[in-house]
């Protein structure tokens, strides 16, 4: 029998509401399904913790990351006989960042399970990183039993409070018969609108209470209506504008790769020829080598991206928020442009920058609308000449490509090292980052053709999300090859996570760029306070504390190192070649390399520094 999915009982509850309410179909989830059976089984005994699994099983889960504790453990007696797999990860924080890898590479809701107190803190970090780029998690956490909450017993963490504002919703159960339903709630709200992050908090006493099972629950979320179709009126002036402007840019967000609608990305863009820009979190979304991308804009984007953004009299945002990386000074970006702004979320339209058209509604049924719109408007004789435009962005793509300088010392260059792991791993392989320079030029260096090939950090920024996340895209797509891209700093905060991998088969691929310091922040020390590097040295160069070639093998994986240009393409083949077990490739990089072009912080996007010290040379009545 198919398992229901969280999608099939949105479907349920809105074909009663419809029914009672004589409406039509109103489709608030992304894809239609099949309904619910109309006929239930006869209720289950179980324990509240037996409710739980089953719930997981109904829902169509397949993989739980977590650790077991007091507070949880009822939980993990039937997880022991379950379909369920459980990975028992080695931090709380990786079991968060790997459901987010799992989910940011599937699609599907990430899941994973903490125990009450520090259990439940650790995971505040891989929740909010969720929050912040909108990823579909659901945390389930124990919790001390009813009577002794609010006693300050032992364990005892106000997970509910805690988490209130890094959460999309979260819930505190109270009664074992509720546990179907607010299981089924959570991946409904997690997974649709807006995806984001649910945490479902579970007394122990609850867990351990009789109950009985009957599914599927009614969900009761009377005030929760996502938007997916916009407003025709806002469409249509929408399309008039794309068709008159001069200068238009399509401004993507990682808004476009939740709703599925990169195929529709590219048919509007070609039908109306405007480049494109992509966000950090959209890359994949449109083709890097389709001949109207001009790139990532924002703080180390290209110099085409940033400045088609800051001169243009119309941009199209779908699924974006402009935030301060992109926009840089707020009060002077793009000051010359009318904006339209499409997202799911209409917290978003207007909150940094005034949108002329305002568009709530899901970026696909956004984008297949605007292209009705848009065909309508050339067939009337509209449409804007965009040959000036083109000629002044190709202009500046030539003459301000990416690139970067060899070391003047002879040190291996990170930037070469990354160009050569994405040519050889090449454009199906997922590539995840963590923060910092290797992140960016990771970004940067490797062309990503296709949707869910790169994960990383984007909002929150969090050291140590690489591994973990790795690991989770890695059983969520276990025939495609995985590589995380970290830095020394970075890797050093959660590769215990690789004792989990080797343990439980999962041969991801490791690249440390070690710099042998903290390079973003080494980076900001040498232009912003007079080379005054103060606590960013790591010492994984000078005393090569820890080696990492030794950690990997003593956590399970093989270990390999690189020092020289030479040995680049051979040592990342000799890691491809390697299946069945995880593999640390320690690139002992140069470590004075930066990253360019740059739009400092709190500066406006005019300013951008194409080298340290340069800006690119514009005429004055360039652009």
């Amino acid at each position: 029998m198919t398992r229901p999915t969280p999608e099939t009982l949105a479907h349920s509850v809105r074909r009663a509401r419809n029914a009672a309410e004589g409406a039509g179909d109103a489709d608030h989830t992304r894809a239609a399904t099949p309904a619910a059976p109309a006929v239930r089984p006869a209720p289950a005994q179980v324990s509240g913790a037996g409710s739980l699994v089953r719930s997981l099983e109904a829902l169509g889960v397949d993989v739980v990351f977590g650790i077991p504790g007091g507070a949880i453990l009822p939980a993990y007696d039937p997880l022991y006989d379950s379909t369920v797999r459980h990975i028992l990860v080695r931090h709380e924080q990786g079991a968060g960042h790997a459901a987010t890898g799992y989910a940011q590479a599937t699609g599907r809701v990430g899941v994973c399970i903490a125990t009450s107190g520090p259990g439940a803190t650790n995971l505040v970090t891989p929740i909010a990183d969720a929050y912040m780029d909108s990823v579909p998690l659901v945390a389930i956490t124990g919790q001390v039993a009813r009577p002794a909450i609010g006693t300050d017993a032992f364990q005892e963490a106000d997970i509910q409070g805690i988490t209130l504002p890094i959460t999309k919703h979260n819930f505190l159960v109270q009664d074992a018969a509720e546990i179907p339903r607010v299981l089924a709630e959570a991946f409904h709200l997690a997974s649709t609108g807006r995806p984001g992050p649910v945490l479902v908090d579970i007394p122990k006493d609850v867990l351990q209470a009789p109950t009985t099972f009957a599914w599927p629950p009614v969900l009761d979320l009377p005030g929760y209506r996502p938007t997916l179709h916009p407003h025709g009126k806002q469409i249509r002036e929408a399309a008039r504008l794309m068709s008159s402007a001069r200068r238009p840019v399509l401004y993507v967000g990682g808004g476009v790769l939740k709703a599925g609608a990169t195929e529709g990305l590219r048919r509007l863009a070609e039908l109306t020829g405007i480049p494109v820009v992509t966000t950090l979190m959209a890359l994949g979304a449109f083709p890097d080598s389709h001949r109207q991308h001009l790139g990532m804009p924002g703080m180390h984007g290209t110099v085409a991206a940033v400045y088609g953004l800051q001169k243009a009299d119309l941009i199209v945002a779908l699924g974006a928020r402009f935030d301060d990386r992109v926009t840089g000074k707020l009060d002077s970006f793009a000051p010359e442009a009318a904006v339209v702004h499409a997202d799911i979320d209409p917290a978003e339209i207007g909150k940094n920058r005034h949108a002329d058209v305002p568009i709530v509604g899901d970026a696909r049924h956004v984008i297949d609308e605007l292209l009705t719109a848009v065909t309508a408007e050339q067939a009337a004789g509209s449409g804007a000449d965009l040959t000036d435009w083109w000629a002044q962005l190709d202009d500046l793509r030539e003459r301000y490509p990416l690139g970067y300088e060899e070391p003047a010392d002879g040190t291996l260059s990170p930037q070469y090292v990354i160009k050569r792991l994405g040519k050889i791993a090449g454009p199906d392989a997922i590539y995840v980052a963590g923060v910092g320079q290797h992140q960016m030029w990771a970004s940067q260096f490797i062309s990503y053709e296709k949707p869910q090939t790169w994960l990383n950090s984007g909002g929150l920024g969090t050291m140590g999300y690489a591994v973990p996340a790795a690991m989770g895209a890695k059983v969520g797509r276990p025939d495609v090859v995985v590589w995380a891209i970290d830095g020394d700093g970075c890797f050093q905060m959660t590769n215990q996570e690789l004792a989990t991998c080797a343990l439980e088969g999962i041969p991801v691929k490791i690249a440390v760029i070690n710099n042998g310091n903290l390079g973003m922040v080494r980076q900001w020390q040498t232009l912003f306070y007079g080379e005054r590097y103060s606590n960013t040295d790591l010492g994984t160069h000078k005393h090569r504390i820890p080696d990492f070639v030794k950690l990997a093998e003593a956590l399970g994986c093989v270990g390999l190192r690189c020092e020289t240009a030479e040995d680049v393409d051979k040592t990342i083949e000799a890691a491809m070649s390697i299946n069945d077990a995880p593999v640390v490739i320690d690139f002992v990089v140069g470590k004075d390399a930066m990253v360019w072009p740059m739009v400092a912080a709190g500066t406006s996007n005019d300013e951008i520094m194409f080298a340290r010290g340069v800006r690119p040379a514009f005429d004055e009545d360039e652009l």
